[in-house]
């Protein structure tokens, strides 16, 4: 060949094929949870390290020819079914230890694996998709970004290969390769756009017009007309040739049968079943709505698409009562025969059922509406393209009006009528799919799908942002750390809270307890009237520094208050100095005059007034002193209190 004239190329041919031969003879385990083969790449290594003077990317180039030829040999020698073929296993692997090793181009793998998907049947491929299955986390580990195209490249290209018919879990198998290989909120698989497929177009049969239809209809009545006159004729002939019966009992009898059958056709009006052939080209035009719901947008089709949907969901009502009334039948069949008959209860019909594309034949059309499975399907159908709807209405877009993809955002606004249309539509959906058997859990998986699709669509119109947050600074690690250490660290309290009372009489550090302290003297014994001097002169500095209304009149009652007290504790030792007192307001007398003793006093000082001139000049100063105007009923209330 002619990569052998080059040196390097040769070199790391030669080390290739001596690390293939090193590996163990033996069957390659390429399972679910397999892992590969140890694999020493010192060899290899070893001319990379021999020769300074190339370049890493004449190495990786060289490495790159040395293992495609390589490939290429053993492909062209044996086949996958052979045993042999697990040298090309052994090559991946070592190609992989390779790239994780940064000696060759990330990629390199996954181009092999390529160029081996390509030359292989789709028998061959399965067999390629169980190595890929059993190694994908050690390939998708390191430099996933590298190789993310070339795994797209790959898996779409073996999609176009697949039936979806025919190798539909074949298919499914790459798409959950795919789904496992990239991150979640990896853009590759999102149609950002929001193309439709155009491409999936339901044929159906064209059935004959309504002009044949209507002149084979006329011969069978003309057919049927004629054949209805003989007999007639025949009844009458035979009714005079035997004389038993009346011309006119049998003309009222044909009275009776038309009104009978006037009485009988307004009952078959009210509910007339729906004809499949009319219902065939409605039901299967649903599909172009379904595969492309922009034309709803279009007066006259979102008009088609109502009555298409409610034609069949009339026609859905009808088979399940049928079925319904026939299943019920066939019970009480097999309840009479007995429980002999075995039955295999690990198949379900329903589960295992798929459509990977329906059959759209007239002669099956009866056949597939009695399938409860086939009814669910389209009917599933209808609940998205009815939660499209109810987005594009007025109180769906006012919340995605602030997006950012605007190429999933529709300027068309569903009309109010509308949106009340597709609601009554969906609720009544939903009340079909849950009955049947196991009913209610197949619209809940429904239902749980679709709600999740609504998030997906919500995330594609903001743009498809990124799920994952970028790692946090070491820095702010360390100050929240040290935040929540703060936060939930115990701390010192104050032996005197803010606010708190003094505490202290409960210690038992006292010399006395409390009944001691409540008979102290200084409770109950009555103060003496200079003691409310200094209060007084306070009260009347508030009066006067007073701010406001509510302030002054505070400090007026507290000296009004101490005023009242300190008159009635005079009265009891200086009643006497109470004429001279002309306002009460101003208590400056008694302050300034000498305490008088509170005994009996014998003789005034007139000398001429008795102890009964003494009594009624006690009780005309009493009487003076309660008409003062400066006693009030706070006075009264804070002397009681006291």
């Amino acid at each position: 060949m002619a990569t052998t004239e080059v040196p390097l190329v040769t070199a790391y041919t030669h080390a290739l094929k001596s690390t293939l031969q090193s590996i163990p003879n033996r069957d390659v385990n390429i399972g679910a949870n397999s892992a590969p083969a140890s694999v020493d790449v010192q060899s290899i290594l070893q001319i990379r390290q021999g020769d300074v003077q190339s370049t890493n990317l004449a190495h990786f180039a060289a490495l790159e020819n040395a293992t495609r030829d390589t490939l290429y040999e053993l492909l062209a020698s044996t086949s996958i079914a052979e045993s042999a073929f697990r040298q090309v296993w052994h090559l991946l692997d070592v190609v992989s230890k390779l790239s994780d090793d940064g000696q060759c181009e990330p990629a390199l793998g996954f181009w092999l694996i390529e160029e081996l998907l390509d030359s292989q049947t789709i028998d061959g491929c399965r067999k390629v998709f169980d190595y890929l299955e059993s190694r994908r986390e050690r390939l998708t580990a390191r430099n996933f970004k590298a190789k993310q195209l070339v795994i797209l490249r790959s898996c779409n290209e073996l999609l176009r290969r697949l039936s979806r018919a025919e190798d539909t879990v074949f298919c499914g198998r790459v798409f959950i390769f795919l789904f496992q290989s990239f991150p979640l909120g990896d853009r590759s698989s999102v149609n950002l756009r929001g193309e439709y497929h155009a491409d999936n177009v339901t044929a159906f049969d064209e059935l004959p017009t309504a002009v044949e239809d209507d002149a084979a209809m006329e011969v069978d009545l003309e057919q049927k007309d004629t054949s209805d006159n003989a007999g007639a004729k025949t009844l009458v002939n035979g009714a005079a040739s035997t004389g038993d019966s009346n011309p006119k009992d049998m003309t009222s009898g044909l009275h009776k049968h038309s009104e009978k059958k006037k009485t009988e056709e307004p009952a078959s009006e009210t509910k007339p079943p729906i004809d499949n052939d009319k219902l065939y080209p409605v039901f299967w035009g649903l599909q172009n709505f379904f595969s492309q719901p922009t034309q709803l947008f279009n007066t006259e089709n979102l008009r088609a698409f109502k009555s298409g949907l409610e034609m069949t969901m009339t026609k859905f009502k009808e088979v399940s009562q049928v079925s319904n009334a026939r299943n019920e039948g066939k019970a009480l069949d097999e309840n009479k025969r007995g429980t002999k008959r075995k039955r295999d209860g690990s198949t379900d019909d329903l589960a295992n059922s798929f459509n990977p594309k329906y059959l759209t034949s007239r002669d099956l059309f009866e056949l597939e509406l009695s399938d409860l499975a086939f009814r669910r399907h389209i009917l599933v159908q209808a609940l998205v393209l009815l939660d499209f709807l109810l987005s594009l209405s007025p109180k769906a877009k006012s919340k995605t009006q602030n997006e950012s993809n605007k190429s999933v955002l529709y300027t068309y606004t569903l009309e109010e009528e509308d949106v009340e249309w597709v609601t009554n539509v969906r609720n009544d959906i939903a009340t079909y799919l849950q009955q049947g058997p196991e009913g209610k859990f197949y619209y809940r998986m429904v239902d749980t799908v679709l709600s999740r699709d609504k998030n997906w669509v919500r995330w594609k119109a903001e743009g498809c942002p990124a799920y994952q947050k970028p790692p946090v600074n070491p820095e702010d690690y360390v100050s929240a750390r040290e935040g929540a250490q703060k936060a939930c660290a115990n701390k010192r309290i104050r032996q005197t809270p803010m606010g708190s009372l003094d505490l202290n009489f409960l210690s038992d550090g006292e010399t006395t307890d409390g009944l001691e302290r409540l008979k102290d003297p200084a409770r109950f014994t009555i103060p003496s009237a200079e003691s409310f001097k200094s209060k007084i002169a306070e009260d009347e500095f508030d009066i006067s520094m007073a701010k406001d209304e509510e302030e002054k009149q505070l400090a007026t009652n507290a000296r009004a208050s101490k005023l009242w007290r300190t008159l009635r504790i005079a009265a009891k030792s200086r009643l006497k100095q109470f004429d001279k007192i002309d306002d009460t307001n101003i208590l400056k007398v008694l302050f300034e005059s000498p305490m008088e003793d509170h005994a009996t006093i014998n003789g005034g000082e007139d000398g001429g007034k008795d102890g009964s001139d003494r009594f009624d000049e006690v009780t005309s100063s009493s009487e003076n002193l309660v008409s003062k105007p400066a006693i009030t009923s706070i006075m009264m209330e804070d002397t009681a209190v006291t």
